[in-house]
């Protein structure tokens, strides 16, 4: 049968040739990626980091005018779905914004208080960013608002540093400034097409990070669900329930009862809509229907509890007021609002691209991620200039959007109305709210965060994983939120760091009858090949990974060697290199192969290297390796030719 080598000038040498050991097989010559200029692969590389979905596509053999209008779409996406829209979407979109809004009036008002702010803060909040949600945004069920962990981080960061019951205009500042800042970092993802940077966070320590402060969250309003009036302000578990048992006298046997009928009656109609999800709308409307019912209880009962159970106030009525002139540019604390505003705006975006991504993809369309950045990062700076903080979309109210039957972000629309037409008009109402409620609710949502199934499954699937989400957990729970999630980001970086400089090799084998080589350890029908080790390389070849991959191959040979005395089998004659997963390499990782090649002749191993990427194979001509180091019998297309070819030249081989 005719044989190609492999020469990579592209001369080829026809070769006949036929062993006992393997089938007669033809050798295919290895080929250069063709030549390309340093603009041309620089142009690619930077094409591949920041624009893999290939934005520009459409605007190709466009005319000028229509190019104008593709941008406009790209930048406001309702310009391409609002002519389209018709009175029956109408429908659908008014009783899911209805629905939500029933949800986010009372999140709102709860998760203020999360954040230490003024209740009249997270109405605020639901009113302006979801209007400009609407325009730039590309989800049509991502509802948007004050988020629970968003909330959380702020309101312990500040605290921190500046406790809002000292210094409340200082810390309301600090807040919109954060909040600013937040929305500048977002949108510069977006515009710099970055957001591959909130991948840093992974699933797991996500999990742990957001069990842990769900947690920390629901036992800080044991404040309001006991009634006691002098409470730590401190996010540790050992301060808050030493707090709890410190103050055992300030206990409101009036507002526990009011707390825990609400907490039973919201945990309930939750099970409902997690038992039967066409329910959905007993859980959607159970916050509200709390709020009214416990005003109106306490209203008609004011003269009997009004000195047990506390209670909201009066709030603000009216529209949002300007907050620009209250932005903290300078003083010492700006590094603090810069922080906490980063901190806050990776963990709202890295939230609210995952929910939009997830409910896109139940309808089948798909959520530009960068637009997302940019949408959310405006809203977040529009909305610091409009007594607003950090919004973003939550796990619960796109849910509940989505099972109500929204068909745009229209829905988004109609909540702000709604929100709107409660802060004209309906303010006066909640004066009589008891704050024992919005904790119950609080508590409630947190309870949705406590996702202990999956990490029960990152138990059994990756171990690794699941010691990333318990540090996370336990961070924050005994340590401090922001160190909680220093930790996480912390695990995800040298998890990633550990799969970069710890690259995996193993053993390959023949199944037999084929042309087939596989792990030996996954496929107990392969077989070794006498006389040869071969070894596949799992990973990407670079400088933090190289001097590894000689320790751990020599250590593969040395390996192989006691196993072949002890067996009393033919001594190794050839180390077959299969680099078809290694997808890129640097210089160190070229020097290691020169090196690695020099120490193998010394132990008389002749090493052969198999189908590297096309990447791979440009540097080896480039540095002259292949020439200089491998020639023409060191590079094959498959382990298959690459043993049959090596089996030959050692048969032809004089025998001492």
């Amino acid at each position: 049968m005719g044989i190609n080598s492999n020469r990579v000038s592209g001369q080829e040498t026809t070769i006949m040739i036929q062993t006992e050991s393997f089938p007669p097989l033809e050798i295919h010559r290895v080929c250069l990626p063709p030549n390309t200029t340093i603009f041309q692969r620089l142009k690619h590389r930077l094409s591949e980091i920041f624009f893999p979905d290939d934005p520009l596509y459409r605007f190709k053999n466009q005319t000028l005018l229509r190019k104008f209008i593709l941008g406009l779409q790209y930048l406001f996406p309702i310009i391409q779905w609002g002519p389209t829209y018709s009175l029956s979407l109408l429908k659908s979109d008014v009783i899911s914004g209805l629905t939500i809004a029933s949800l986010a009036i009372p999140q709102g008002i709860s998760y203020a208080n999360v954040a230490n702010l003024p209740p009249i803060i997270g109405l605020y909040s639901s009113f302006v960013p979801p209007l400009i949600y609407t325009i730039l945004g590309s989800s049509r069920h991502l509802a948007v608002g004050p988020v629970s962990i968003a909330s959380l981080v702020m309101g312990s960061m500040l605290e921190e540093t500046v406790p809002h019951a000292k210094d409340p205009i200082l810390y309301l500042q600090l807040a919109f400034t954060a909040t600013f800042f937040a929305g500048l970092f977002q949108a510069s993802l977006g515009i710099l097409r970055l957001g591959f940077i909130i991948d840093f966070l992974s699933k797991a320590t996500l999990i742990g990070f957001m069990a842990g402060a769900a947690i920390i969250v629901s036992l800080q309003q044991l404040k309001g669900l006991l009634g006691i009036v002098h409470f730590t302000s401190k996010m540790q578990i050992i301060p808050v329930m030493s707090s709890v048992f410190h103050h055992t006298k300030e206990f409101s046997w009036q507002t526990i009862v009011m707390g825990l009928s609400f907490l039973v009656f919201l945990l309930v109609t939750r099970h409902i809509n997690m038992r039967k999800p066409k329910l959905f709308w007993v859980a959607a409307a159970a916050p509200l229907t709390s709020v009214i019912l416990s005003t109106l209880l306490v209203f008609f009962l004011r003269e009997h509890v009004v000195n047990h159970i506390s209670t909201i106030g009066h709030l603000l009525q009216g529209l949002n007021p300007p907050s620009a002139k209250m932005l903290y540019f300078h003083g010492p604390h700006l590094d603090l609002a810069i922080k906490t505003g980063i901190i806050t705006g990776i963990l709202s975006l890295t939230e609210g691209i995952a929910v939009g991504r997830t409910f896109a993809s139940l309808k089948n369309y798909q959520v530009d991620g960068n637009k997302e950045m940019l949408a959310i990062g405006m809203m977040n700076m529009a909305g610091s200039c409009s007594s607003c903080y950090v919004t973003s979309g939550s796990f619960s109210r796109p849910a509940v959007n989505y099972n109500a039957g929204a068909q745009s972000a229209v829905s988004n629309i109609v909540m702000a109305v709604t929100v709107l037409v409660t802060l004209l008009f309906l303010m006066p109402l909640f004066k009589y709210t008891p704050n024992v409620v919005l904790a119950t609710i609080i508590i409630t949502a947190m309870i949705g965060l406590i996702d202990y199934r999956n990490a029960l499954k990152l138990w059994k699937v990756d171990r690794l994983d699941f010691l990333a989400c318990l540090c996370a957990f336990f961070g924050v729970l005994f340590i401090s939120v922001q160190i909680g999630l220093a930790i996480a980001i912390g695990i995800s970086i040298f998890k990633i760091l550990l799969h970069v400089t710890r690259l995996n090799t193993v053993v390959l084998g023949n199944i037999l009858g084929t042309q087939i080589y596989q792990n030996l350890s996954s496929y107990g029908e392969a077989k070794r090949i006498p006389s040869f080790l071969i070894l596949g390389i799992e990973s990407p070849i670079y400088f933090a990974n190289s001097n590894y991959l000689q320790e751990r191959i020599l250590r593969w040979v040395r390996d192989e060697e006691e196993r072949t005395k002890i067996k009393k089998e033919s001594s190794n004659k050839c180390l077959i290199l299969d680099m078809s997963a290694v997808t890129a390499i640097d210089t160190s990782g070229l020097v290691t192969l020169i090196e690695l090649k020099k120490t193998l002749e010394k132990r008389s191993l002749q090493l052969v290297l198999v189908n590297p990427a096309a990447e791979v194979m440009e540097k080896l001509h480039r540095s002259n390796i292949l020439e200089s180091s491998f020639g023409i019998n060191g590079l094959y297309l498959t382990v298959g030719e690459a043993v049959a070819a090596v089996s030959l030249s050692l048969k032809s081989q004089p025998q001492p």
